[in-house]
């Protein structure tokens, strides 16, 4: 199938969908999108007369979408500069210690856990999994996705600095596991002639060096940006570097979301707020939330229509569920072990491990990463587990995450108030 049919498609269906969800479901926009595209998906599989010919054009058309390069080499570069734009750096460097543990250290923890539990979880079901390819999986499934979550955040009313946190987590957690997924990737094909210092050396380079990377992409920007006042050029220079910028790091072999996030950052902070004027500053804004809703209402379609071409067996999918709450406790241990220790120094919102934890959706980016695996009988089952985990987290997690975070709020407030109430006089010994 032809790219331009491909995209008019999946524009058309996005469109019908977002109408459908804005009209009666009334979800947040990429939860509702990925529920009626699930829905659609499970319909068309059943044995429902005159539906083959429409399955096997759609499945067809689904086969022919190479998801993860165009996520990981494509959509992936815009969602994250988008994301970055509109975060506040200073208020990001507030939490800058709590954000740069959950986004390394977190990662790594979680990917160890459910890395090896994972294996031993297999094991039992009788699947043939390789360790490291468990530890893939972990490194995979450990980073967030920001889009449908933050949202859910504002509306809930959860605590702003608990929403920078998750914001400022999700933006780099993103780029450190999938360096530690090329690092476990290397590790898997290369065998004995990958070593820990090399390793090392290799997660160092692409991490520091997509930092360094994104400092120059958006000091660039900087410099041609203070010369002009052009709001159509200074868009479009901003369209160059979350696209440049990520393709060089790519050919580079540095970390390309990381970059990506840095040169957002610079650009949203010291080129939108101190040399844009406020019609560029309006156009800019509307540009980039615009190309954020769309593409994400893509990838969420996407995301529900990839269903038609996974192969679901019975060891498969009981490892998918069983993988949900390993996730789950794993992110508990990941986030709770860190923030403990952390709460020695710094205060943390009433149900801080608890709304991380929940609000710790899966999304596209996971899927993306265990389709960039060889073809194998290894990635098939890896990839059924990974869509259950992801599945269920955006829909079940997301849509319950609203009521979580008012329910943890309402406790607070109560707590607040106990707190604050005047104790009674205390009683002279003759009162007594």
């Amino acid at each position: 199938m032809q790219l331009f049919n491909i995209i008019a498609i999946l524009i058309t269906l996005s469109a019908l969908f977002a109408w459908l969800n804005d009209r009666f479901l009334k979800l947040p926009t990429a939860i509702g999108l990925m529920l009626i595209a699930l829905l659609m998906s499970v319909f068309l599989l059943l044995p429902i007369p005159g539906t083959n010919g429409l399955e096997e054009d759609i499945r067809f058309m689904v086969d022919s979408i190479d998801f993860d390069a165009t996520v990981l080499h494509g959509m992936l570069s815009f969602l994250l500069f988008a994301g970055a734009l509109h975060v506040s750096l200073k208020e990001l460097a507030e939490h800058k210690w709590v954000i740069a543990v959950l986004a390394s250290v977190s990662v790594l923890i979680s990917t160890i856990l459910v890395g090896g539990i994972a294996w031993l979880l297999f094991m039992l079901l009788g699947l043939d999994i390789p360790l490291i390819y468990c530890l893939l999986f972990g490194a995979l499934i450990s980073p967030t996705d920001p889009i449908a979550v933050l949202g859910i955040l504002k509306s809930a009313g959860a605590p702003k600095a608990l929403e920078l946190k998750i914001t400022g987590e999700s933006l780099f957690n993103d780029g450190v596991a999938v360096v530690l997924f090329m690092v476990l990737f290397e590790i898997a094909v290369g065998g004995e002639h990958v070593t820990l210092g090399s390793a090392l050396h290799l997660f160092l380079k692409e991490a520091i060096g997509g930092l360094l990377l994104g400092l120059a992409s958006g000091g660039i920007a900087f410099l041609m940006l203070r010369k002009i006042d052009n709001y159509q050029v200074e868009v479009l220079i901003t369209l160059a570097v979350a696209s440049g910028s990520y393709a060089l790091a790519e050919h580079l072999h540095l970390s390309a979301p990381i970059t990506v996030v840095v040169a957002g950052l610079i650009i949203g902070n010291q080129v939108r707020n101190q040399l844009l004027s406020d019609k560029t500053k309006s156009h800019l804004d509307n540009f980039w939330e615009l190309t954020d809703e769309i593409l994400n209402a893509v990838l969420f379609v996407m995301i529900g229509l990839e269903v038609l071409v996974i192969s679901i067996s019975g060891p498969a999918l009981i490892a998918g569920l069983l993988a949900i709450p390993l996730v789950l406790v794993a992110r508990v241990i990941s986030v709770g072990a860190p923030v403990a220790w952390m709460r020695r120094f710094r205060s943390f919102s009433t149900g801080a491990i608890t709304i991380l934890t929940w609000g710790a959706l899966r999304g596209g980016i996971s899927v993306a990463l265990v389709l960039s695996l060889p073809e194998s009988e290894v990635r098939d089952l890896l990839l059924t587990v990974t869509y259950i985990v992801v599945v269920f987290s955006i829909l079940v997690q997301g849509l319950t995450l609203g009521p979580v975070v008012q329910r943890i709020g309402a406790r607070a407030n109560l707590e607040m108030e106990r707190t604050e109430l005047p104790r009674p006089p205390a009683l002279a010994d003759g009162e007594r």
